[in-house]
């Protein structure tokens, strides 16, 4: 492999396999409460969506704006080991109802990306 091909795989592979390292970083910390009461439960929950949705977005971007599918598949079942993660660290709990708000901003993000694509 050259050094151009090299590049070209760490900047289609880089982001997104750098934002799994900082999903897996966030979730091994016993315990991110503000304190905030329903505004951090909310908020950590939209970010979540967020996080994931961003995740699907730099997958399918690496996989050249084809497969999304694949990209949904491989951002869901990061969600998922990083709820089954969360049970093994101390203050932390993995929940299903977590896994959906995840892939509903997969879902949210497919759709978004694909109108503004549409509309390009």
């Amino acid at each position: 492999m050259s050094a151009t091909e090299a590049r070209n795989y760490i900047s289609r592979f880089g982001p997104a396999l750098a934002l799994m390292g900082v999903i897996y970083f966030f979730s091994a910390q016993p315990d991110l409460n503000s304190g905030l009461g329903t505004i951090d439960l909310v908020g950590r929950k939209i970010i979540h969506a967020t996080e994931y949705g961003l995740l699907f977005g730099l997958w399918w971007r690496a996989f050249d704006w084809r497969w999304p599918a694949a990209a949904a598949v491989i951002a869901v079942a990061w969600a998922v080991s990083d709820e089954i993660h969360q049970l093994s660290v101390h203050g932390r709990h993995g929940s299903p109802v977590d896994v959906l708000i995840d892939s509903t901003g997969v879902l949210i993000a497919y759709l978004l990306i694909r109108w503004r694509r549409q509309g390009a």
